[in-house]
């Protein structure tokens, strides 16, 4: 009968499971990726049972902003699911419109009504359908009247927000070129349509637009 050897025992005593807890929690908050069982193993003093810290490390943080959930077969520390709301930022991205875009909405807002023929008129080139498309999404420029013309064009006119973004209160109040220049919708370059008008006089041509109609 052959005698049955005791097994060897580790040089190392394993450390306490509340210290191995500790370990375990160390880890996976400094760790940018999720981490396996095994790999905790790998890091932990020999004799150490990283599984069973888990048991107890995730019954330490239930109810609390952070849990310790598992991500495929690895471990991480997430914000409770009820709280993500408070780690979202909302940011205003401001997008400079281009050259071609401010033309465009300084000869509507001038001139409006205005067709995309007297725009191209003023302007001396073809206004591409994005750069049309830019400015109604943004919401500063709406559809007209149809002109009572052969074809019957289509007319665009500022909107309520274009006045509401420069805190106007009607076509008349619509700003000189200085004043666009200021509130850096125009740089210093001369404006296709209205390079020969004085502030004044842009002023008064505005007023006598028709903003608002059906």
């Amino acid at each position: 009968m052959t005698e049955t050897s005791a097994p060897e025992k580790s040089l190392f005593e394993a450390p306490p499971i509340a210290e191995q807890e500790r370990m375990v929690e160390a880890i996976l908050f400094a760790s940018t990726d999720p981490v396996t069982v095994a790999d905790l193993a790998a890091r932990m003093p020999h004799g150490s049972d990283p599984a069973e810290a888990l048991v107890y490390l995730r019954k330490r943080y239930e109810g609390r902003g952070v849990r310790v959930v598992k991500v495929g077969d690895a471990w991480a520390m997430r914000t409770a699911p009820d709280l993500g709301f408070l780690m979202q930022k909302e940011t205003v991205e401001t997008r400079k419109l281009s050259r071609a875009a401010i033309e465009t909405l300084a000869i509507i807002a001038y001139h409006q009504p205005a067709t995309r023929a007297e725009i191209e008129e003023i302007r001396g080139v073809a206004v591409s359908r994005g750069t049309v498309d830019q400015l109604l999404e943004m919401e500063w420029v709406r559809f007209g009247r149809r002109r009572m013309t052969p074809g019957r064009p289509v007319t665009y006119v500022v909107t309520q927000q274009f006045l509401d973004h420069f805190g106007l209160e009607s076509a008349r109040d619509l700003p000189g070129l200085k004043e666009l220049r200021a509130a850096g919708l125009l740089d210093s370059r001369p404006l296709p349509g209205t390079v020969s008008l004085s502030d004044e006089e842009a002023e008064d041509q505005a007023g006598q637009s028709e903003l608002f109609e059906d």
